[in-house]
This record gives structure tokens, sequence and C-alpha cells, in this order.
């Protein structure tokens, strides 16, 4: 198969930078990103930019947020009891945490308030509001998946939660 088409796994080498230039996730120093094409599990933006193209072709490309992890939404936010949290974790402004939904499905959550008995965390993804600019290489196109099952590209694992699937969450450091 020459053409990335729906149906096959793809194997991309990928770096996302921001508006700013900074990088949020590269696969360097990482196997590439794989995933089945048409299945969902990528951002939209990002599934469409690599349709349609050929083993061994780059491009650079621009997602605006509504096709990545949409607006931020300043009234997604939850407050729960701090002693809901393990006895060991002293909550921090700016602290990332793991939260987990109620079908168990995880996802990030960025503290932003702590007081002697509540935590309040912002519930936006993490690029949520970002334009993402990815520059990236098809170098793999096969009708079987040639890395085990799992996330990677920055690692969302929650598509559901957050508009889109693996690549560009912005946890920097993957699931596996």
């Amino acid at each position: 198969m020459d053409k990335v088409t729906d149906g096959f796994f793809i194997s991309v080498d990928y770096t996302g930078t921001l508006e700013n230039g900074d990088v949020f996730d590269t696969s360097k120093g990482r196997q590439p990103l794989e995933f089945k094409m048409g299945e969902g599990r990528m951002i939209k933006g990002f599934e469409s930019a690599v349709a349609g193209m050929s083993l061994n072709e780059t491009k650079v490309f621009t997602i605006d947020p509504e096709d990545a992890y949409g607006h931020r939404d300043e009234e997604r936010t939850l407050t729960f009891q701090r002693s809901e949290l393990p006895p060991q974790v002293e909550p921090k402004v700016g602290q990332p945490i793991g939260m987990t939904s109620p079908d168990g499905k995880q996802f990030p959550a960025l503290i932003i308030g702590v007081d002697d008995a509540q935590v309040t965390v912002d519930l936006n993804h993490p690029l949520a509001g970002e334009k993402l600019t990815f520059d990236i290489k098809v170098v793999g196109i096969s009708e079987n998946a040639t890395q085990q099952a799992g996330c990677s590209c920055g690692c969302d694992c929650s598509e559901e939660s957050h508009g889109g699937g693996d690549c560009g969450s912005g946890c920097g450091s993957g699931c596996n």
C-alpha cells in the first residue's frame, strides 16, 4: 500500500509544537506513532491531514482548536473533598493530577485551587484552545499493526473525555 487509506495501520514520526514554538510532544527518541486510519482514535485534524499521504512523505500542518481538543471552557472545573485523595498526596496549585471518569476512562486535570478541605481542578484538556502544528513523516503503512497496542503521542487515553484520541494530549510522557 502506497497511500494512507482507512483501515490501514499508519506509522508516523512527528513533532508537535504550539504557536509559540514550544514542543508539546514528539516521537524523537521513541518509536513512531502507530494508529489505524479511520478508527477515530486520533484528533480529527491530525487524521484528516494524514489522509492520502504517501510512504516517506513529509508534511507540516496546523490544526485549529475545534479540530483538536476544542476551545477552553472556564466553567469546566470540579471541586472535591481533599479527603478523597490518598493520604500521601499533597496537592499543589499547578500540579497535574490523573482523574478517572465514572466509566473508568483516565484523563489529566490540573489543580487550580487547594485549601484545607477542598481541591479544585481544571478539567479542560491541557491543549484545549491551542493551535497545534505538526511536522510529520509517514514511515509505515501496513494492513496489520506493527507495534504492541497502547497509547502514544502524548497519550490521551480518553478520546471521549477530550474530543480526540491519542495524538497531542500534552501529557508528554505517554502511558506505556
